[in-house]
């Protein structure tokens, strides 16, 4: 059964999964909050483009890699993303992030994923978001991170998977920021995995 997992709170991968992890997906859902009354019809709720991202930074936080939708496939070809989604309709993951932890570099010692807002839009027009991870090998989830924070900002730095002696640890973060691209989230990325 997967873990639903509060702010700063860190998880083992390989004990969740209860053995020797090797794929894992990162799904990003959301909703646009439905405008209501004849002046929100009016004024419009409708699509929210916000994109995953996925930072990987070495042991000294430097980024050596950026997976987003300007950028599909990790330079390795071990990270894949799904693709843009520009509205947020329908059921399920609206993106997501593919990592074969196998295949990763020896240098990536931390992938760090990112939620942002492209269109400029705040988190106050987002609704039901959520991450999660899943083991690819059986399609089942291990944690999910619900991304309840509204506010005005434009920007959440989700959560961040590191590397260290015992495997692979999960951290959720929801550290929220302001940024138009993933770019624009790289230092904070950084902060977040120091702090």
């Amino acid at each position: 059964m997967a873990l639903t997992l509060t702010k700063n709170q860190s998880i083992s991968l390989e004990k969740t999964a209860g053995s020797g992890l090797s794929n894992i997906s990162l799904g990003l859902g959301w909703d646009p909050v439905k405008a209501t009354g004849f002046f929100g019809k009016l004024m419009g709720g409708g699509a929210i483009d916000l994109d995953a991202s996925c930072i990987v930074l070495d042991d000294q936080l430097q980024s050596i890699d950026l997976v987003w939708f300007r950028q599909l496939k990790s330079k390795d070809g071990s990270i894949q993303h799904s693709g843009d989604n520009r509205t947020g309709e329908g059921d399920g993951d609206d993106e997501s992030i593919s990592v074969d932890l196998k295949s990763l570099p020896a240098a990536a010692k931390h992938l760090v994923f990112t939620v942002n807002s492209f269109t400029g839009q705040n988190f106050e027009k987002v609704e039901n978001a959520y991450c999660r991870i899943l083991n690819r090998s059986n399609n089942t989830e291990l944690a999910r991170f619900n991304l309840s924070e509204k506010g005005q900002h434009t920007g959440i730095v989700m959560g961040c998977l590191s590397r260290d002696s015992s495997g692979w640890q999960f951290k959720a973060i929801g550290q929220v920021t302001n940024g138009r691209t993933a770019d624009d989230l790289v230092n904070l990325a950084m902060q977040a995995v120091r702090g």
